[in-house]
Formats: C-alpha cells, sequence, structure tokens
C-alpha cells in the first residue's frame, strides 16, 4: 500500500492563491511514487483576490476552499477533517495563497500569525514524528512555528537575479531558524524535525528545474514517511 500523503492548498491562482503548476508538480510526483493522496484547504475567506491577467486587485470575494476546489477537481476537503493519525505525511505547494491565506506573512513578514488550523495541522503532523514538505515560500510556516527548523527558500543573495526574494532567508534567520542555500532543483531535509523543503518557484527557473526540485522534496518526504 503507497502511502497516505495530504496536501494542504491555499486557493487557486499564484497571486491569491495556491501556484498552479507547483500543486501539480507536487500531485505528479505523488502519484509516480505511489502515494494515496487526498486534498484539503481551509473554508476561509481569501484576503484579497487578485485578477491574474491584469495583476491587480479585485473587488469580488473568493473562498479558499472552493477555489482550491478547481485544483483538486471537486475532491477536496476542508482542512478541520485532516485528521493528522490518518496520513503518513503532509505537503504544501506554495503561491501567495500561503502568505495571505495560511499565514499572514505577505503583510506582517516574520511577525505574521499563522491560521489556527494549518498551526494545528503542522504541530500535529510534527509531535507524531512525520514529515512536512513545503515548497516556494510556504518554509516561512515551518520557520514560524517550529523555531530553530531547518529549510531553504533558495539562496539568501539574489545571485544572477535568480531569486528576487533572498531577503526571505534573512526574516527566516531572524525567527531562529536555518536558512540552508539550495538550487532549484535541489531540497533541503531537516532530519531532526522531518521537514523537506524546496524553492520552487522562489527562483527564476525554467519550468522542468522547478518541476524536478518538487520532484525531489516529495521523494523525500515518502522516504521518511
Amino acid at each position: 500500500m503507497g502511502k497516505r500523503v495530504a496536501l494542504v492548498l491555499a486557493g487557486c491562482g499564484v497571486f491569491d492563491g495556491s501556484e498552479i503548476h507547483e500543486a501539480s508538480a507536487a500531485l505528479v510526483h505523488l502519484s509516480r511514487g505511489g502515494a494515496e493522496v487526498k486534498i484539503f484547504a481551509p473554508n476561509i475567506e481569501q484576503r484579497d483576490v487578485v485578477n491574474h491577467l491584469k495583476g491587480s486587485p479585485s473587488e469580488e470575494k473568493r473562498n479558499v476552499l472552493v477555489e482550491s476546489a478547481r485544483l483538486a477537481r471537486g475532491d477536496i476537503q476542508d482542512l478541520t477533517e485532516l485528521k493528522a493519525d490518518e496520513f503518513d505525511a503532509v505537503i504544501f505547494p506554495g503561491g501567495f495563497g500561503v502568505a495571505k491565506n495560511l499565514c499572514s506573512w505577505a503583510v506582517d513578514g516574520k511577525n505574521c500569525t499563522v491560521n489556527e488550523h494549518v498551526n494545528s495541522t503542522l504541530q500535529a503532523f510534527h509531535s507524531a514524528k512525520k514529515p512536512i514538505g513545503l515548497c516556494c515560500i510556504s518554509p516561512v510556516l515551518a520557520a514560524k512555528v517550529f523555531p530553530g527548523c531547518e529549510v531553504t527558500v533558495g539562496q539568501d543573495k539574489n545571485v544572477d537575479g535568480r531569486f528576487p526574494d533572498a531577503e526571505t532567508a534573512s526574516a527566516i534567520a531572524e525567527l531562529g531558524c536555518k536558512h540552508i542555500c539550495k538550487n532549484v532543483n535541489e531540497s533541503h531535509v531537516d532530519k531532526a524535525n522531518k521537514i523537506v523543503t524546496t524553492c520552487a518557484f522562489m527562483c527564476k527557473a525554467p519550468l522542468h528545474e522547478i518541476f524536478d526540485g518538487i520532484g525531489t522534496m516529495v521523494q523525500e518526504v515518502l522516504k521518511l514517511a
């Protein structure tokens, strides 16, 4: 029987929800690894809605669970239904929705608050010594919830203009965590905490390299599960 993995989404679309390519890449690699996947999202209103064509805010209101259902092809559950004892691991794709809907990092940076159900989910898997996979901006969730953990969001300097959000690494360090510099096609494993991270779209890289990096993250999560 394959590993049972929960995938937690934050909406649908890079600017106000989950990054679609990252979510899809995680699902493809989990499928290839023989995992049994169930998808969850918090049943809350999005912090904002962004017109992805214009890149500007929209006045409409959208729900994170309803929007995430687009990515899940309708097969999704409220995050409150996620029970850590029914799964071997949990994975959080990235996207601005993580920093807006799952926590307030987009507004408050390292002083952010984490959604209570996201926090309790992370704590439950960590307490059970079950692996947690995070990519793109989502490693900040671990940095906020587990002081002292090791994560990567890529590089801590904007190397060749490929890491425009390199200052995130400094904010992670200010939270008392250790940032590990990695390339886009790599992941980092914090063995003590069973946290696996990769930078994904925190790096300006070809899509296949981001896909491969997420693949290493998924593979390491499944090994630990």
